[in-house]
């Protein structure tokens, strides 16, 4: 077989979309989370007022800038939070076990290792 009847013999498929990545579909939701989080506190503080924030604010001229600022700064935290934890809480098991004093709360790498031995 030569080189260019191989190279007609292979199928070409597109890579998936990138919402069916469970990975990219993950970081997503929870950034979402995240954005979700930041303006409800950013309302919530424009609402109560602490410290005279919501009347400082809109003294100025331009009262988005500040919000922008705001908003962006506790979306960047709680959307670093949101995605950090349900990366970090992947490998965790779903299924109480009773064996143990965690709970059900272990490493998959943990249980296998269990397992091994």
């Amino acid at each position: 077989m030569t080189g260019s009847s191989m190279q007609h013999d292979r199928i070409i498929t597109s890579p998936p979309p990138l919402w069916r990545m469970p990975l990219l579909r993950l970081l997503a939701i929870n950034l979402a989370i995240g954005v979700c989080a930041a303006a409800l506190l950013v309302g919530g503080l424009l609402w109560l007022n602490p410290g005279g924030l919501r009347d400082l604010i809109f003294a100025d001229r331009a009262p988005a800038v500040p919000i922008l600022v705001l908003l962006g700064s506790f979306v960047i935290t709680f959307g670093s939070v949101a995605m950090g934890t349900a990366i970090m809480a992947l490998g965790r098991s779903e299924r109480p076990e009773s064996s143990g004093g965690g709970g059900g709360r272990e490493l998959a790498a943990q249980r296998l290792a269990a397992r091994e031995r």
